[in-house]
């Protein structure tokens, strides 16, 4: 009986430590699955557990002290192997996206990628960005001048490839064969985007409860007027007492050369305040018309010829 109690006491030991908590993260942040209980709006997370972020940073703080930033809609697994020396090693095993990773790292901890194994190879202060795309690439950046060197290998165990302190590379296609070593792209997460002067008065006078800016303060012209965003000017009207007159009439052409038919609408004028002394209206030149050609006359008929004939000899016998 003495036995089973010291062997079931010894189980219950070694549950309860297998299950120390690893650390936790907000739940408003991201989307925890596996062992974990939640405390306070985080969620305590138990040895082997999946951290995929939302649209934003997720910030989970580890027990053993340090923390990891998991990008945007990343995705990590957590797990805690056998506590010795009263550190708890860790496997960060990242899928896709990126993460920032800072701690207190030792020679049990492991990260891995779908490609590559990075071990430490000393226990030093731990800087880590990582980031993984869809086609493999894999950039790693290992800050700081006192940062443990990283043993990187690859699944197959082929290659392997040293990641000194400060060095910034760029493993193509998740391949120790095709490194950039002096890559400059960032490898953590993205910056947050900036927001402009003009847009933090907008939101700031909406947050504390002052009047929305009106659309032409926040669309000047012309570009509030183009889009009907504003109205237009008003005509200017002419001061009481000024005169001024409104002037009417209509343009005619004829193709034709005609003289234009007089309208019968008359030019208007209208006076403001008093009357205007009467304008002698132009005349406009009458087109004379073209006189129209006479029809050419037709020609006499010519004498006969008989009779001309006649005529001559009667002249000349009548001399003789």
């Amino acid at each position: 009986m003495k036995r089973q109690l010291v062997f079931l006491f010894a189980i219950s030991c070694g549950a309860a430590h297998a299950q120390q908590p690893i650390g936790s993260v907000g739940v408003q942040d991201a989307t925890v699955a596996g062992n974990l209980t939640v405390s306070g709006g985080r969620a305590v997370l138990v040895a082997n557990t999946t951290v995929t972020a939302k649209d934003h940073t997720a910030d989970v703080t580890l027990n053993r002290g340090g923390s990891v930033h998991v990008c945007a809609t990343s995705g990590l697994h957590i797990t805690a192997g056998k506590t010795t020396a009263g550190t708890t090693p860790l496997m960060l095993s990242l899928d896709r996206g990126a993460i920032e990773v800072q701690m207190a790292a030792n020679t049990s901890d492991i990260v891995i990628t779908p490609d590559l194994r990075f071990n430490i190879r000393s226990d030093a202060p731990l800087d880590l960005r990582l980031r993984v795309t869809g086609n493999g690439d894999t950039c790693v950046e290992n800050r700081g001048d006192h940062a443990p060197v990283l043993g990187v290998a690859d699944q197959f165990g082929e290659a392997s490839y040293d990641i000194r302190p400060g060095q910034h590379v760029l493993f193509e296609h998740g391949s120790l064969k095709e490194v950039v070593d002096n890559e400059s792209s960032p490898c953590g997460c993205p910056p947050v985007p900036g927001v402009s002067v003009a847009d933090a008065a907008v939101t700031s006078s909406a947050t504390a409860g002052g009047p929305t800016p009106s659309p032409e303060a926040q669309h000047p012209f012309p570009a509030a007027i183009s889009s009907g965003l504003a109205p237009t000017a008003a005509v200017p009207q002419a001061p009481s007492g000024t005169v001024h007159a409104q002037v009417a009439t209509t343009l005619s052409y004829d193709a034709n050369g005609n003289a234009p038919a007089p309208d019968s609408a008359q030019q208007t004028t209208a006076a403001a305040t008093e009357p205007q002394p009467a304008i002698p209206a132009i005349q406009q030149p009458q087109r004379l018309a073209a006189p129209t050609p006479e029809p050419p006359t037709s020609p006499k008929p010519t004498k006969d010829v008989a009779h001309w004939i006649g005529r001559f000899f009667k002249r000349m016998f009548g001399r003789g």
